[in-house]
């Protein structure tokens, strides 16, 4: 269930078809071969499109779920997996923006947790955002709220 204050994010289309754009462009290189060489160069264009298709909609099935307690993390297509996170194990935050990524205001956002099954959090392709900010926050409050301080 999702209450107001939680955030659903998930990757972006345009990148998702900017990390399937190398196979699509592949797969086109096959349809010209196909037309100038063997016409069975259509097959292997037509199963790279295939690969491409599949990971457009792989990359699509990205949800993360930001709540007051804990990140839950969502993907799959014919087999789920979902991680959760509680938000004090949440330590570092880390955004990275490539050259292209800054074009279309895209970002990773990746988290360092203390959890054992999940040390590094990668948001992919999520809209470029203060998201950080909400994070930290949250982070602060669930550490307080389970009385968990930091010692250095």
């Amino acid at each position: 269930m999702m209450q107001n204050d939680d955030i659903l994010l998930k990757p972006a289309m345009l990148f998702a078809f900017l990390k399937a754009l190398p196979l699509i462009l592949l797969a086109i290189t096959f349809l010209l071969l196909a037309w100038w060489l063997s016409p069975y160069f259509i097959l292997f264009s037509v199963a790279i499109c295939g690969v491409a298709w599949y990971r457009l909609l792989y990359i699509r099935s990205f949800q993360y779920l930001i709540t007051a307690e804990y990140i839950r993390l969502t993907r799959g297509i014919f087999f789920k997996r979902v991680d959760q996170v509680e938000m004090f194990r949440v330590k570092d935050y880390i955004i990275t923006q490539s050259f292209i990524l800054q074009l279309f205001r895209l970002m990773y956002l990746t988290l360092k947790s203390t959890d054992p099954e999940n040390p590094v959090i990668q948001f992919t392709g999520i809209p470029e955002s203060a998201i950080t900010d909400t994070i930290r926050d949250r982070v602060q409050e669930a550490r307080k709220n389970n009385k968990i301080y930091e010692l250095n």
